[in-house]
């Protein structure tokens, strides 16, 4: 007799195990990551005698298709309501005698470690709009290269093999 009821009561918590469960698989409907932020921005900086070239010059006026995926290319890209910096990633040449730093000096101020002669360097910084200048301290008479960046964020929700 006993061992008639250890199974009905066995039968129950399992039950209540297996609801526990299904309940627990319903996710929110809201997630923390929807809308995706926007994809870091690349900005090619080439430093030469007499002055920093800048490209693109402008950032962030509207969808910008050289930051998606090739297969994403044109595929719309969702615009998000924020007033977030934008993710800038610099990529600089340094192709003087020189070496240098990368100096951005905006609304907010961000320098690299030093770029040596005739090789590559990175920055990474967040930028909010504005208007920026990109210089290189270190080589004598170079015009620093002029960089805007304006309001529009666009999600990268539909970049698939985004992190």
């Amino acid at each position: 007799m006993t061992g008639g009821r250890g199974r009905g009561g066995g039968a129950a918590a399992l039950g209540a195990l297996a609801l526990a469960l299904a309940l627990a698989g319903c996710g929110a409907e809201s997630h923390s990551n929807d809308p995706r932020p926007a994809a870091a921005s690349r900005v090619s900086v080439t430093i030469v005698p007499g002055k920093v070239i800048v490209r693109p010059p402008r950032l962030a006026f509207g969808p910008e298709p050289h930051t998606q995926i090739p297969q994403n290319r044109d595929v719309e890209q969702p615009p998000i309501e924020s007033d977030a910096p934008l993710r800038v990633v610099f990529v600089a040449a340094n192709q003087t005698d020189k070496a240098t730093r990368l100096l951005v000096r905006g609304p907010v101020r961000a320098g690299s470690e030093p770029v040596l002669p005739r090789s590559p360097g990175t920055l990474q910084t967040a930028l909010p709009s504005g208007t920026y200048t990109v210089s290189a301290p270190g080589v004598p008479g170079a015009r620093p290269g002029r960089l805007v960046v304006g309001g529009y964020r666009a999600s990268s929700q539909n970049d698939i093999l985004t992190p």
